[in-house]
């Protein structure tokens, strides 16, 4: 028989003095981007139906991070936004650096306070500077904490969580390694959430939904959530030879997009294919699904999400990951997924227009390599990486409420 803990001491006080009910809680944390959010709400999409499917007393879910991210998505899901203040720690020197020192010290108060209040059974966290003061909050606390990581390279806050997470789910065989040694019997590969209607593939109506030619193939364009400068500026450039062949579907980032229609209808002025591109600011979970349903190829940014995502599709690729001076992950994401066969790299220091046009065309001109660009994707993203987190996540803290 296991002895009592004193973090077993604090939910037995919390429990008896405090009120708190027999129902389970769960806090999720992570934050930055779309990359860190999307899995928690893929994560939560299974943690309900299993509750459902289990027959078990709907969880309490709530979200700390600095920013909400996507409320809808939260509410769809049952899931009660906390605001939690967090600081970044660049890699550079910056001012900010120092004044964001404190505003994570505030954060880790902050934290403090709000679980002791929610006392949950489990903290997920999916990494990011956003995490960091609710899984510290966590140990102090005696709240077992999971952690997930996507990229081939773990990032500096799962890198800390981990040495008292409980569980560490990774996406990349080769991320392994940069975890402490006496933290490799808590590591299992699991793959990357992805939600359920991302994998779902809907090609009928699709081309009608989204305007396309049906005579000509489609190209998806992906920066990341947030856009992507550099590809804009490049498709920009290309946008005449690119919509002489094919149909565009252009996700420039909601910052971008009116800069980037304004230049594109100069561009196509006159142009009779001008009806080919289509520049969207943000694809929603239907658009994506249509659109991923009807492309013949993705050319993308390398976050691990995005990659899960197109392997999931089994489309050929083409990434291009953010420089490794801006982000220490990406490059390493693109080059493990590449190494499958599934996709080829073009580095943002060698990316030209002609570069652009001339590999696309190289890909979906051959139908033989697009074919088996597409089939090497098989088994790279696991459909089940929600429902084996989620289902996890409920054993521990079934473990903990008890």
């Amino acid at each position: 028989m296991l002895e009592p803990t004193a973090s077993d001491a604090v939910v037995l006080f919390c429990r008896t003095y405090l009120g708190y009910t027999s129902y389970m809680t769960i806090v999720f944390t992570g934050g930055g981007t779309g990359g860190h959010f999307y899995p928690i709400i893929a994560i939560a999409e299974a943690l309900n139906d299993l509750v459902r499917k289990e027959q078990l007393l709907a969880p309490k879910l709530y979200y700390l991070a600095p920013t909400s991210f996507d409320e809808k998505a939260l509410f769809e899901n049952g899931i009660t936004y906390i605001y939690t203040p967090a600081g970044k720690m660049r890699r550079y020197a910056s001012i900010r650096n120092f004044t964001d020192f404190f505003i994570t010290i505030f954060g880790i108060v902050s934290a403090l306070f709000t679980l002791f209040r929610l006392y949950p059974d489990v903290v997920m966290s999916k990494g990011g500077y956003g995490s960091v003061p609710t899984t510290l909050a966590a140990r102090v606390l005696g709240i077992p904490v999971i952690i997930h990581e996507s990229d081939a390279k773990p990032g500096r806050a799962n890198l800390l969580a981990a040495k008292w997470a409980v569980r560490i789910a990774i996406s990349f065989e080769n991320a392994a390694k940069y975890f402490p040694e006496n933290a490799q019997n808590k590591i299992a590969r699991t793959g990357i959430p992805i939600r359920k209607a991302l994998m779902r593939m809907e090609a009928e109506g699709a081309r009608q939904y989204l305007g396309l030619d049906a005579e000509v193939p489609t190209i998806l364009i992906l920066g990341g959530s947030q856009g992507a400068v550099s590809i804009n500026e490049n498709v920009l450039l290309a946008l005449t030879d690119l919509v002489s062949f094919a149909n565009i579907i252009h996700q420039t980032g909601q910052a971008n997009f009116k800069n980037v229609n304004d230049i594109a209808s100069v561009v196509l002025t006159k142009n009779p294919n001008a009806s080919r591109y289509h520049p969207i600011n943000y694809l929603d979970e239907v658009s994506m699904q249509r659109s991923a349903s009807v492309a013949d190829i993705v050319v993308s940014r390398a976050g691990a999400n995005s990659i899960a995502e197109i392997g999931l599709w089994k489309k050929p690729a083409i990434l291009i990951p953010i420089p490794e001076s801006v982000s220490h992950d990406q490059r390493t994401n693109a080059y493990a997924y590449a190494r499958t066969g599934a996709a080829i790299v073009l580095e943002e220091g060698n990316l030209t227009p002609h570069l652009i046009v001339s590999e696309i065309k190289r890909i979906i001109s051959d139908p033989a390599l697009s074919k088996r660009m597409g089939a090497s994707a098989q088994g790279f993203t696991d459909p089940d990486a929600a429902r084996i987190i989620a289902n996890e996540m409920l054993s521990i803290a079934l473990k903990h409420e008890a």
